[in-house]
């Protein structure tokens, strides 16, 4: 986990990390959030849509900036106030998922950051994209 003060953050940072969705990923989310729909839990339902099989949450995609946020970009002294996320593509059970987020702005007012951050799957096909408003405590 990263620990960046305020002062070490520069515009133009950049943190990244990857992980790969799995099915008890997808499984852990649906108890958590109940959200039952058959797009994300009947592969014949799915491939019936047009979809190569259960698509995966946008928000368990979306929970990934948290972790950008919590662990890598600032790590441990983050506080995230909003993320504007929008979701480009599909992503589907077994993606790897590449995450990279980019200081674009700080201010020094609130000691806070602005980080533009992008999902891309194992294929270079950007999934996801967002933007954070983060404070440092």
């Amino acid at each position: 986990m990263n620990r960046y003060t305020y002062q070490e953050i520069e515009v133009g940072q950049k943190e990244h990390f990857t992980v790969t969705v799995t099915e008890e990923d997808q499984a852990a989310f649906c108890r958590i959030t109940g959200d039952i729909n058959p797009l994300h839990q009947d592969p014949a339902y799915a491939q019936e849509k047009g979809h190569k099989g259960c698509v995966v949450y946008g928000m368990l995609t979306a929970s990934y900036y948290s972790t950008l946020a919590g662990v890598y970009l600032p790590g441990e002294r983050s506080l995230v106030h909003s993320v504007k996320s929008k979701f480009l593509k599909p992503v589907y059970i077994g993606d790897t998922l590449f995450i990279e987020g980019t200081v674009t702005e700080k201010n020094d007012t609130f000691q806070m950051i602005t980080v533009k951050a992008v999902i891309q799957n194992q294929d270079g096909v950007k999934v996801s994209k967002a933007e954070l408003q983060i404070g440092l405590i």
